[in-house]
């Protein structure tokens, strides 16, 4: 069992790790790009501010000389920050690298430049005359690219990690389901040889009248390892699903487990039907399933309590609720324990509530699931079959 939890626990520790190492790589990259980012935007400052030294130059200057490409150079030459360039009152007189389509219109270039306004702060232009200019200016488009870039590369990072992840537990989980058909399939085989002697045993016995009471048992016990043989047959294969009365299945499932539960634990039954429930049914793999969960109440229970087990039907479904007395299941663990391997004993391979989910969700196309739990009060798990 030891080894089991630890198996679970590296299992949780692999997830947490993959996470944290997500998370690490996402936050340097933000760190990196967000230096990067900060740069690039003292720059592009700088831009600004020479280009607006060139407009107060050419502007101010009565003989330019053979500097006028220079400094005609450098106010048309910036091709990627958006710029808007008003007078003293705020009214536009220039914009460059905006959308072309709507240079004209008021309406967006006056939005626009209300979101310059909250950005950047605003750079002055004073002219000899007294005269002002202001430059609005915004973060180019390869700056706003930089800046979303660690999140875009986040994201694909946990892509990958989650597509890995998913791929891997896939290939695992088939892996499993190889090995365990594999095991079930063979466990039948090496089953029928040992029966079949028992069988011929039992009816060399049966001629006599003495202890006719014992062999009555043995032929049951016989009986019930032939279908044992025949659940372990059918791993792996889709069953017959015939149409089976769930009530009458039922309580030849619960009339067995009593005769071999200790007597100080009280079954009771309710209903709210009075006839047959008919539905496709595996008979012998939902005894299976009912003999686990009534295990799983006893053990839950040391032996002592009771186990009730409600059948309602609608006309679209069957349910079934079987509650006991017993301990409850932490809530973290309510869907930990349909895992293979999961088991809170000291014996057993923890593979009974996997087979029984298995049964009623893979084969009958029905659920089962913890309805409710609570320490030292019980537990009750609910099954659902489609009609």
């Amino acid at each position: 069992m030891t080894n089991r939890r630890n198996l679970y626990k590296n299992k949780r520790h692999w997830k947490v790790a993959l996470f944290i190492v997500a998370i690490i790589i996402g936050a340097l990259s933000t760190s990196y790009t967000g230096q990067l980012v900060d740069k690039m935007k003292v720059e592009e400052r700088k831009r600004m501010m020479i280009w607006a030294e060139a407009t107060k130059y050419v502007a101010n200057s009565e003989d330019l000389g053979q500097n006028i490409n220079f400094y005609l150079n450098v106010i048309t030459n910036n091709t990627t920050i958006p710029v808007i360039l008003t007078d003293g009152n705020d009214s536009i007189i220039t914009t460059l690298n905006l959308n072309k389509k709507k240079e004209t219109d008021s309406i967006y270039l006056a939005k626009e430049l209300g979101h310059m306004k909250t950005g950047h702060e605003p750079i002055e232009i004073l002219f000899l005359d007294g005269g002002k200019n202001i430059i609005y200016y915004d973060d180019s488009t390869i700056l706003k690219q930089l800046a979303v870039y660690p999140y875009v590369q986040l994201a694909i990072i946990s892509l990958f990690i989650l597509i890995s992840y998913l791929a891997f537990s896939a290939s695992r989980k088939a892996e499993q389901n190889q090995v365990w058909v594999g095991m079930s399939k063979e466990t039948a085989h090496q089953l029928g040889t040992p029966i079949s002697s028992l069988m011929a045993w039992v009816e060399i016995l049966e001629q006599s009248e003495e202890n006719r009471s014992y062999v009555e048992e043995m032929r049951k016990d016989v009986d019930r390892l032939e279908m044992i043989a025949e659940r372990f047959s059918k791993i792996g294969s889709l069953p017959e699903l015939p149409l089976t009365d769930l009530r009458k299945t039922l309580e030849s499932a619960i009339a067995y487990m009593k005769t071999r539960t200790s007597k100080n634990i009280d079954f009771q039954i309710h209903y709210n039907v009075s006839g047959e429930v008919i539905l496709p049914l595996n008979k012998s793999l939902f005894h299976w399933v009912i003999e686990n969960l009534v295990k799983n109440s006893v053990d839950a229970m040391e032996g002592r309590g009771t186990v009730t087990i409600y059948l309602v039907e609608n006309p679209k479904e069957a349910s079934i609720e079987v509650s006991d007395t017993g301990r409850g299941i932490p809530k973290r663990m309510q869907k930990t324990i349909f895992k293979p391997g999961y088991t809170s004993k000291n014996r057993g391979w923890g593979l009974g509530l996997s087979l029984a989910k298995r049964i009623i969700e893979n084969y009958h196309k029905g659920k089962i699931f913890v309805l409710s739990s609570e320490f030292d009060k019980g537990t009750t798990f609910k099954i659902v079959l489609p009609k």
